[in-house]
């Protein structure tokens, strides 16, 4: 038999037994599908954590973008709540009693603003309470623009009621004036008129006989006599107040004649000789007649001046003489 180079069946050319190079090719197969499999995975698993990054991510920011809606509309309604705060104490003291349930739904709200990890359900807490906030705060605009409206219509009745006070003040004064005015005038033509005066020297006697004289020694007693009458003066008692000036230029004055001083309205206080009552009759005519008695009367001028009511009515003189050209 010839000798050849090929090899005979059942060996190779490292002389190993032909089964050992299918079992190395099948495990080299079998590496190379788990390595596969397992960067599939890997690649899967990446895929996926990326996803659920971008879904975090999306979601992270979706719950910023909605803590920032949120505390944007928590900021407007806390301004609109200010704005009602400040328009007067009758409108504040209506915040101020709804203070407590404003406090907590507040308090609520900034809680949930402040917690880093608020979740979406808590945020959607926030903006339900945000909107509990506004329809409060909308009840108090309501009752502020009521408040005011009343405010506004207080000011106009006070404007007029102020106007009226002005105007009834004015009214007042004035009738006032007119009612003085009228009883000045009252007063002033109360006062008696008076006419027909006389004054008499009169020598008294012990038996009470009398004498008329104008001889200075011989007089004890002066008589002064007028009529009086007044159309408006009522009826009753009247005062009458006689001032009797010497020759000497002193008033006469006596404990007896009941003198004293009286505020006149032209003259000023003045002292008066001699005061006397007469109980008046209105419309009438009175003559009126009293004495003025001295121990001693000088020889001179006599003036005698009647007041009545602060004012002058009637003025006369009498001169008495150191011999009496009476005759007597």
């Amino acid at each position: 038999m010839a000798n050849t180079n090929y090899p005979s069946a059942g060996t190779t050319n490292d002389n190993r037994p032909a089964g050992s190079n299918t079992t190395r090719n099948v495990l080299i197969g079998l590496l190379a599908v788990g390595l596969l499999g397992t960067w599939g995975y890997v690649l899967y698993d990446k895929n996926k954590t990326t996803e659920q990054i971008q879904v975090k991510s999306a979601e992270v920011k979706t719950v910023s973008t909605d803590r920032d809606s949120i505390k944007n509309l928590y900021e407007e309604a806390i301004v609109r709540l200010d704005n009602l705060t400040g328009e007067n104490t009758r409108i504040s003291s209506e915040v101020v009693s709804k203070d407590a349930e404003l406090k907590k739904i507040k308090g609520e709200i900034k809680g949930i603003l402040a917690n880093k990890n608020a979740t979406a359900a808590d945020l959607k807490r926030a903006r339900n309470l945000i909107g509990e906030l506004n329809g409060k705060i909308s009840n108090l605009e309501q009752e502020v623009a009521r408040l005011m409206g009343e405010n506004q219509q207080l000011a106009t009745n006070n404007t007029v009621l102020t106007q009226e006070k002005t105007q009834l003040q004015t009214d007042l004064q004035t009738t006032t004036q007119v009612k003085e005015d009228l009883a000045k005038k009252v007063d002033v033509g109360s006062t008696f008129s008076a006419s027909n005066i006389t004054i008499k020297g009169i020598d008294e006697k012990g038996n009470g006989k009398e004498k008329e004289t104008d001889k200075a020694k011989k007089v004890n007693k002066l008589v002064v006599s007028f009529d009086v009458e007044n159309r408006i003066t009522p009826s009753g008692p009247v005062d009458l107040y006689v001032i009797v000036t010497g020759p000497d230029g002193k008033v006469i004055s006596s404990p007896a004649m009941n003198s004293g001083n009286l505020t006149t309205r032209n003259d000023g206080d003045r002292a008066f000789t001699a005061k006397t009552t007469v109980d008046y009759e209105q419309g009438t005519r009175k003559n009126v007649s009293f004495p003025l008695r001295q121990d001693k009367f000088q020889v001179g001028d006599y003036k005698i001046e009647v007041y009545q009511n602060g004012f002058k009515i009637a003025e006369g003189t009498r001169g008495l003489h150191k011999t009496g050209f009476l005759g007597l």
